[in-house]
């Protein structure tokens, strides 16, 4: 992901949702069912990615993440929205509503 964020997130004609997680970190797993079950329900509205930590450290750097999980989204290239922890379904869909 960190090769291809700009083209696949920033680049993206449609609002994306980043989730910033890892494979060790608690909160991530019960975040990424909810997230799933969102990415469903907001098809071709919001696209939601996933993006490992561990693996991409480049562009964990370059947006901040400084604690898993976080969720950004991203709208025409830019930062729009932010989350950071598992705050449930009803904060997620918040933030993916900024972007509609």
């Amino acid at each position: 992901m960190d090769s291809d964020f700009d083209t696949q997130v920033l680049g993206n004609s449609l609002p994306v949702l980043v989730d910033f997680w890892a494979t060790w970190c608690g909160p991530c797993k019960l975040a990424g069912p909810v997230l799933e079950e969102l990415s469903e329900e907001y098809k071709d509205k919001v696209l939601v990615a996933k993006l490992d930590v561990d693996q991409n450290p480049i562009q964990s750097q370059k947006y901040g993440v400084m604690s898993i999980p976080t969720t950004v989204l991203f709208k025409d290239g830019k930062e729009i929205g932010r989350d950071v922890g598992f705050s449930g379904k009803e904060v997620f869909e918040e933030l993916m509503k900024k972007g509609l």
